[in-house]
């Protein structure tokens, strides 16, 4: 029963490999058209695009037309009308009443343009820098986007390195156990022999099964930014190598983080928005100057002296002095001012923490090259000693234990070394975001280096 499970559990974790491996570039792609968070990026930009139009209108003329049918009915009728009495004329007759049934058609065309008013005009350049804002943090999402798909997809080979480590430790193992239980029964080793080659049997049935479920889970994050299950994924080249970052040294990619960094970007241009708000609260104290203009058609139709019709063109400049709204101007000046000092703040923290990141990612590009570099020495001699100590083993010199210890270091040398290879090229793409520079194109040398 234990063996059939981990057999079905196997095949469903690595039966991908028999499909077409998609390579980075595929992956990146798909991530594209169906990762979620990006399409909520591309959303805001797009909504973000639409504040300079808006603030613009605040300097444009506006346009407008009303208009009204009313109709009125009166009756002035008197206290004796349809009785008998002395018409106007002198003859005797029904006594007429009074009234009147009027129809009023009003038609009016404003317009209005705002001659001076200082705070649309600084409304309109602040919305030139919520669109810059809003462009800086696409670039910045579609960076994060390059650098998610990367992590993950080369967690899921990573996952799958660690998952053909621990297969082929076992496949050594049982072999390993076998012979034990085999020079035990001739009697040629002694049952300590058997339990540890045992012992190490379990433990690496129990480190295949945690391999399993850590490469469903690696795929599952990974399925979550493209939007389908990757069903196979084409690994690094053997033996590949790894260049160096350029330039070789710090200073330039701290220097570009603290300018270049989307994020700083975006915060910078949020401190010149602040500033503008000020201006703008500032400018309720300002009065303000319009030019109007209407024309107004209206026609009188009924039983009336004053039917007909009156057509009235008006033309002219309207001012506002504000002069005193219960300290709210003064109130809000303040509260801007505030903000202007936190949009400085944040600016510093964020400038900061690209250069954190620029530094993180330098010194872990480096060191994983030095690390790659230490441990393809270590496999080679890994692979030394396991010969050895099988050679040993044959020839009665060395034991059970010592031939499971070098298997053991020789996989886990194989693991780390891929583990290596990956978080180089993943902080190779994370330093030239922190330096604002990383662009789609940077993934091409990056898939160059896996098999197709």
């Amino acid at each position: 029963m234990q063996k059939s499970l981990i057999a079905v559990l196997i095949a469903s974790a690595v039966v991908s490999l028999n499909a077409q491996a998609a390579d980075l570039l595929d992956v990146y792609k798909q991530a594209l058209a169906n990762d979620a968070v990006f399409a909520s990026a591309r959303a805001s930009a797009a909504a973000g695009r639409e504040r300079v139009p808006q603030g613009r209108s605040l300097l444009l003329p506006t346009i407008g037309a009303n208009g009204a049918v009313v109709k009125n009915d009166t009756d002035n009728s008197p206290w004796n009308e349809g009785a008998l009495g002395t018409l106007p004329n002198g003859t005797v007759g029904t006594i007429p009443g009074s009234g009147s049934n009027l129809r009023t058609t009003d038609y009016t065309l404003s317009l209005v343009q705002p001659l001076f008013r200082w705070a649309n005009w600084q409304t309109y350049q602040q919305s030139k820098l919520l669109q810059a804002i809003s462009e800086a943090q696409f670039a910045q999402a579609q960076q994060d986007l390059i650098t998610r798909v990367a992590q993950a997809y080369f967690d899921v080979l990573a996952a799958e390195d660690t998952l053909a480590s621990t297969q082929s430790q076992k496949t050594a193992t049982t072999e390993q156990l076998a012979s034990a239980k085999r020079n035990f029964e001739v009697g040629t080793q002694t049952i300590t022999d058997t339990h540890e080659a045992q012992a190490a049997y379990d433990l690496v049935v129990a480190q295949e099964f945690a391999a399993i479920n850590d490469l469903a889970v690696k795929r599952t994050a990974l399925q979550a930014i493209i939007g389908t299950d990757p069903q196979g994924l084409a690994p690094l080249k053997p033996g590949v190598a790894l260049a160096s970052p350029q330039p070789a040294v710090l200073e330039p990619w701290v220097s570009s983080a603290e300018t270049s960094n989307y994020g700083v970007v975006a915060a910078q241009l949020s401190l010149e928005s602040a500033k503008r708000d000020i201006s703008k609260n500032r400018a309720g104290h300002y009065p303000t100057l319009d030019l109007v203009a209407n024309s107004t058609h209206r026609k009188i139709s009924g039983q009336s002296l004053g039917s007909g019709t009156t057509q009235n063109n008006a033309i002219g400049v309207q001012w506002n002095v504000p002069l005193f709204n219960g300290f709210a101007v003064t109130s809000r000046v303040r509260e801007s001012i505030a903000l202007e000092d936190k949009a400085r703040s944040d600016l510093e923290t964020t400038r900061r923490n690209a250069a954190q990141f620029a530094r993180q990612a330098y010194l872990g590009v480096n060191s994983g090259l030095a690390q790659v570099r230490a441990l393809e020495a270590a496999e080679v001699s890994s692979t030394s000693a396991l010969d050895s100590n099988k050679l040993g083993y044959q020839v009665g010199v060395r034991i059970n234990i010592d031939v499971l210890n070098a298997q053991r270091q020789l996989f886990s040398t194989r693991r780390d070394l891929s583990r290596a290879r990956y978080d180089t090229i993943v902080n190779g793409l994370r330093l030239k975001a922190a330096a604002g520079a990383l662009r789609e194109d940077d993934l091409i040398p990056v898939n160059n280096l896996l098999q197709k």
